[in-house]
Parts: C-alpha cells; sequence; structure tokens
C-alpha cells in the first residue's frame, strides 16, 4: 500500500514537470527574444537610448493607410543621427520606405508626394510593424527636412507621415 502511494506521488512529480517544462521553456525564449531585440538595436544603430540626447519627435499619423507610432531623431555620443521608430504600425506594401521630406506642415502631406519634394532616404522600411531605427545621412538639414513619410515608391503613396517638432 504505501509503495503504491510512493509510486503515485513520483508519478504525479513526473507529470507536473512535463506540464511545466513548455511553459519554462516559453519563459526562456521570451528573455531569449528580449536579449535579441536589445542585440538588434545596439546593432541597429544605436547603442544606449539614455545616453543619446533626442532632437525631434512626432507622431504617426495617416488617412488611407492606417499608420501609427512614434518618430524621434536621436544624436548620440559621436554626432551621428538617428531616427528611431517606436509603437510603430502601417500597412504592409510593395517597395515602401522611410523618408524625411521637406514639407512644412502636415497638411501639405497628401497620399501622394509631388516629384518636386525634396526628400532624403532613409532605407527600405525594415517591417510594417515594430521598433527600428534608421541612420540619417551626415550633413541633413533637420530644419529643412521635418516630416518623416513612410512612403510607397511603386505606388506613389505616402503610407504616413509623423511631422517632427523641437523636443
Amino acid at each position: 500500500m504505501i509503495r503504491t502511494v510512493k509510486m503515485g506521488f513520483v508519478v504525479g512529480l513526473l507529470a507536473a514537470g512535463i506540464a511545466a517544462g513548455p511553459a519554462m521553456a516559453q519563459d526562456s525564449m521570451k528573455q531569449d527574444s528580449m536579449k535579441q531585440d536589445d542585440m538588434n538595436m545596439k546593432h541597429d544603430g544605436m547603442m544606449h537610448e539614455e545616453s543619446a540626447k533626442r532632437l525631434f519627435t512626432g507622431k504617426f499619423s495617416g488617412k488611407v493607410h492606417k499608420t501609427e507610432g512614434r518618430a524621434t531623431v536621436y544624436q548620440q555620443a559621436d554626432g551621428r543621427l538617428l531616427l528611431r521608430l517606436t509603437g510603430f504600425r502601417t500597412s504592409n506594401g510593395p517597395d515602401v520606405h522611410v523618408v524625411l521630406l521637406a514639407i512644412k506642415d502636415q497638411s501639405e502631406n497628401a497620399n501622394s508626394l509631388k516629384s518636386n519634394t525634396e526628400r532624403v532616404e532613409l532605407g527600405k522600411l525594415k517591417g510594417n510593424e515594430g521598433d527600428q531605427n534608421y541612420e540619417i545621412p551626415a550633413g541633413t538639414d533637420l530644419s529643412k527636412f521635418t516630416t518623416v513619410s513612410i512612403y510607397c515608391e511603386r505606388f506613389n503613396a505616402n503610407f504616413g507621415a509623423a511631422p517632427l517638432e523641437k523636443f
């Protein structure tokens, strides 16, 4: 009888351990994912937000393509400028880029851009959701290029824009 109880106890412990295994593995994977995000941020151009000075910021909006999140321009300790998108989300699309535009306000921000609109290309959009960094070319005049645009080259469509204001 005691032997049967002990055996039942051991089997119960084994079953509990097997059930807890996936949860413990998920926690481990979640921590690994957070570490990977930190590594991506470091490899993506910015070592630590605390050591970088915030210069400009703005919130995204989009009428035709719902776009949300925040764009912030940082000056790093070495003087390099970096655009960081946080809480970012937009539509998926072909040939979508991040550009700085020389427009004065958001009311000028139509669904399509005029061919003569001055712009600075920051690169292809890295993803339609999530935080991401883009290096701003040296010498870019941020008093002139005051709006961040998520722009689809193929269809000349502005998915969303964030007018930048001094921080």
